[in-house]
């Protein structure tokens, strides 16, 4: 039987202790380990926005990987479903 991978969107803002932790260099390296595109960026309220693609399962990883960094830790998250854009890659935003 053939294995139907299903490809998601998450916009996800990211609350608690996000910023100047080093949260958006830990999302670019464990998007990369767990096979996820997308992008992420700092707000000005001090949380942290991200837009992922990938299985549904490999996100979920990487923000557990996420979670595992020393300094950081989320509070709250704000998830919204988005249409799949077959994105490539993973940006760290300014």
């Amino acid at each position: 039987m053939d294995m139907v991978i299903r490809m998601i969107r998450k916009h996800i803002i990211f609350y608690g202790d996000v910023q100047g932790v080093g949260f958006r260099y830990r999302a670019y390296h464990a998007a990369r380990a767990c096979g996820v595109s997308g992008w992420v960026r700092n707000l000005p309220d001090g949380s942290v926005e991200a837009e992922l693609e990938g299985e549904e399962k490999a996100i979920d990883e990487m923000i557990m990987m996420i979670e595992r960094g020393s300094y950081i830790r989320i509070t709250d998250m704000s998830v919204r479903s988005m249409p799949v854009k077959g994105s490539h890659g993973f940006d760290v935003k300014d």
